[in-house]
């Protein structure tokens, strides 16, 4: 699944996550994939998950944040 992080505050190890259907979904630190746990100010930014309902409250874990095609290409230089 994809979606986007609405906030994640590194001090109490939490966020939330929206996703494309506009369902939140808590998110925790341990639930990060290694390289990817973001610090704050990390509104907005897009992320790759799985959704995980285990009865008490749906969470996402494997949560990889997404780069955006553009920000991935070297930009040439011409002289």
């Amino acid at each position: 699944m994809q979606g986007t992080l609405i906030w994640f505050t590194p001090a109490k190890r939490h966020g939330f996550i929206r996703t494309e259907e506009g369902e939140r979904l808590l998110v925790e630190e341990g639930g990060f994939e290694p390289g990817h746990l973001v610090g704050d100010r990390c509104g907005g930014t897009h992320v790759s998950f799985d959704r995980v309902d285990d009865g008490r409250q749906a969470r996402a874990v494997g949560v990889s944040v997404v780069v955006p095609e553009a920000a991935r290409r070297a930009r040439s230089r011409r002289r």
